[in-house]
């Protein structure tokens, strides 16, 4: 429980640095949250399902929640009027612990949260210091073509990059996990910062700001549904009981 309260508080926290980031994929992922809640209450038995109060629950406190960040989002949306910071992170990372840890539900929760866990594992290598961590890791704002760009972390010789971490990132490189350059020698000189908004850009090209969350926002989406899908049609192949059947029979 610890562990899952403190993962989706920074989880949330570290997959920002551009308008409507963090409020828009809180909402997605609130709105995925509901739609599972939804297999338990859908009348679809003669009695209740076992698990309805728990659910229940978690609609009480996810229907407000989603009322107020479509509020704010109005506000967020690039271009941004007001910023959200670390309170509005926390908080929404706070809310779905609660949920998932009170609905017992917490296994399927982070289905709900692969990409950011994609982008925990992929930031541990400048989170851990393994790589130079710069204080701001946000895409680059280019302002002769409006457009975002990775950024990335500059490696100088006073502070030189660990030879074999740099051959690591080079392999890297060639996987297009990251974009690296090197000078006449072979030695790396710079990498893009590790987070799921630069290796997107890294992937699709430069993309204007509300471009960028658009796409992460329907790839959030996409993989929650997938989730959703294999929680609920292949638990079957693990578990005697699911929600929609009590049993394989």
């Amino acid at each position: 429980m610890s562990a899952i309260s403190i993962f989706c508080t920074n989880s949330i926290n570290i997959l920002a640095g551009i308008n409507g980031i963090e409020v828009a994929q809180s909402i997605v992922i609130g709105l995925l949250i509901l739609l599972n809640d939804s297999f338990y209450l859908l009348p679809h038995r003669p009695h209740p399902h076992p698990a309805e109060d728990s659910h229940l629950f978690s609609v009480y406190l996810l229907l407000p929640f989603i009322g107020v960040s479509l509020a704010l989002l109005m506000h967020n949306w690039f271009p941004a009027k007001v910023f959200v910071g670390d309170t509005y992170c926390y908080f929404a990372g706070m809310v779905f612990a609660v949920v998932g840890i009170m609905g017992h539900f917490s296994k399927t929760l982070l289905l709900l949260f692969i990409p950011q866990i994609f982008n925990f594992v992929y930031s541990v290598p400048q989170l851990a210091h393994i790589v130079p961590c710069p204080r701001h890791r946000l895409p680059k704002f280019n302002s002769r073509t409006g457009l975002l760009e990775p950024s990335r972390a500059i490696f100088t010789p006073e502070k030189p990059l660990n030879t074999s971490v740099g051959e690591v990132l080079k392999i890297l490189h060639k996987l297009r996990l990251l974009r690296v350059e090197t000078d006449a020698e072979g030695i790396v000189t710079s990498t893009t910062n590790f987070t799921i908004l630069n290796l997107w850009l890294v992937w699709r090209g430069p993309k204007r700001e509300d471009r960028l969350a658009m796409e992460i926002l329907a790839m959030q989406a996409v993989v929650g549904l997938v989730g959703l899908l294999v929680r609920h049609k292949l638990a079957l192949l693990v578990f005697s009981l699911d929600n929609r059947q009590y049993s394989i029979v």
